[in-house]
């Protein structure tokens, strides 16, 4: 609906970084679980924060967007707004059925799938003997992250964290079944025993993996990665080029990536963990 074609562009590249619902997994795992002593108003606070930080993110691109390489002069702003009324209790029972529906059909195809082509990629090839992370390690899933190791070793995670970043390419909900194959994390899928495995997990020097800073780390990575094939598929529908996709990809990975190290960085340079 938007007439002027850089604007539309502009949105259409900018959108994703509003923080949707897929995230919501992975920042409920992190917050819930790996950030301990939290009252529920902190936590809610906290997710707050992650939504104003996409807002904002989303703003300031459009914004360099804007004064870069979609210049171009202002246009006018008309907008009609409809008539405002109270939503009756149909409608948002409609709604909420409809997303509902919406979600169970993602979850029962395209998470489902994709989490049985990386539960087979973190278990083959088998390695003889082997159990745990020697044989997870020896997996293509495993081989795969610690190729991928060097990268995000500055941001505070390690291969089997890769795992999880390399399999959220398709969902980001898939981050989280994705981390409870890695961490042998069993069937229950409770906050005791998420909190339990994640506790116990080491660099090989013995330092704890997830400290709090790598859990904010993560947060802001999520709040800015394209970790999304479908929102990929849906800008190429809409720009009628594989151009913006590939873009939009880079920059926010970009984004997600400096983001993620700054905070992780930053934070050790201050003292913190």
């Amino acid at each position: 609906s938007i007439e002027n074609p850089k604007d539309r562009l502009v949105t259409i590249l900018v959108s994703p970084l509003m923080v949707c619902s897929a995230r919501l997994p992975v920042f409920a795992l992190m917050i819930a679980v790996l950030i301990p002593n939290t009252s529920p108003f902190e936590k809610a606070g906290i997710m707050l924060s992650l939504y104003l930080t996409g807002i904002l993110g989303a703003i300031l691109m459009a914004w360099v967007f804007k004064h870069t390489i979609f210049k171009g002069p202002t246009p006018p702003f008309i907008m009609e707004l409809p008539p405002y009324r109270f939503p009756t209790l149909k409608a948002t029972f409609l709604h909420m059925w409809e997303r509902s529906q919406l979600f169970l059909k993602k979850a029962g195809t395209v998470i489902l799938i994709f989490s049985v082509i990386l539960w087979a990629l973190m278990t083959y090839p088998k390695l003889p003997g082997a159990s745990g992370d020697v044989a997870l390690r020896h997996s293509f899933a495993g081989r795969a992250g610690v190729l991928m190791e060097p990268v995000i070793r500055p941001l505070g995670y390690d291969w089997r964290i890769g795992i999880g970043l390399i399999g959220s390419l398709a969902a980001r909900e898939i981050f989280v079944s994705t981390m409870n194959i890695a961490f042998n994390i069993d069937d229950s899928g409770d906050a005791a025993s998420l909190h339990s495995a994640f506790s116990e997990a080491r660099w090989p020097d013995g330092r704890v993996l997830f400290t709090p800073l790598v859990c904010v780390s993560l947060l802001i990575f999520y709040v800015f990665a394209m970790q999304c094939f479908s929102t990929l598929v849906v800008t190429w529908r809409e720009t009628n080029s594989w151009l913006w996709p590939a873009f939009q990809f880079v920059y926010m990975t970009g984004i997600a990536y400096v983001a993620a190290l700054t905070v992780y960085q930053g934070g050790r340079w201050l003292g913190f963990q």
